[in-house]
């Protein structure tokens, strides 16, 4: 059968990116981490002076902004190469001061509008991977498998603080649980493409599994909608 198109939604700090990648290596597929993309703008932002309370001007810059994720080269521990406007700004993108205005830049229509249509074209034709807050309820309604990856806000805020000190940074237990706590209402309040659960959506726990339990549990459900396509299929 043709390749499945993959939605993997959930808040942040679940494990979506690395599950997406992880995956995708697995089933020879093309991944993308529809947040890095939100990151960058987030970043420009940050660097070029634009107000992030200004909807009109986020929503110029995004328009303006060359945006690529490519294979992670170098090999330092990154799951992709973000660039921006041709420079590598990969690491960048997880500083606490970025990590603090994404779900604002994230939450303008103009903004989503601008980087929609290359997460959609990234998809086009199967076989891709793509992972984020509303890709199977915006971005790719018609996905043939959606998986809501979900983990309590501790897990998320100790799994980020791990991420955090990898790279140096050094951040406390509580403000970056306070952190996730403000993410995950602006991330589920905001008017363009909150984050929620599609109705079709599997719901999967992401608290105790190792990354390798975490895999083959979701490749059991990859080729249980295999199965089910093919039989639909069948004369």
């Amino acid at each position: 059968m043709s390749p499945l198109t993959i939605a993997i939604d959930g808040p942040s700090g679940s494990g979506k990116s690395v599950l997406a990648q992880a995956l995708a290596r697995r089933l020879g597929y093309r991944y993308l981490d529809t947040g890095a993309l939100y990151r960058a703008v987030a970043l420009a932002a940050l660097r070029q002076g634009v107000p992030i309370d200004d909807p009109a001007a986020l929503s110029r810059l995004a328009e303006s902004l060359v945006l690529r994720i490519e294979p992670p080269v170098p090999d330092d521990g990154r799951q992709y190469t973000v660039l921006l406007d041709g420079e590598d700004v990969t690491w960048t993108l997880r500083t606490p001061e970025v990590e603090r205005v994404v779900s604002a830049v994230a939450a303008v229509p103009g903004v989503r509008r601008a980087l929609i249509a290359q997460q959609q074209r990234l998809a086009a034709g199967g076989g891709a991977v793509l992972a984020g807050r509303d890709i199977g309820t915006v971005v790719l309604p018609n996905a043939e498998l959606k998986i809501y990856l979900d983990a309590s806000p501790e897990v998320r805020a100790r799994r980020r603080q791990q991420q955090l000190r990898e790279q140096g940074i050094i951040q406390d237990y509580a403000s970056v649980l306070a952190d996730i706590h403000q993410r995950d209402q602006l991330d589920s309040t905001r008017e363009a493409a909150p984050l929620r659960r599609a109705a079709d959506a599997i719901e999967v726990r992401n608290e105790t599994l190792t990354l390798d339990e975490l895999v083959e549990h979701v490749m059991r459900l990859v080729e249980e909608q295999r199965r089910r396509f093919c039989s639909s299929r069948s004369p």
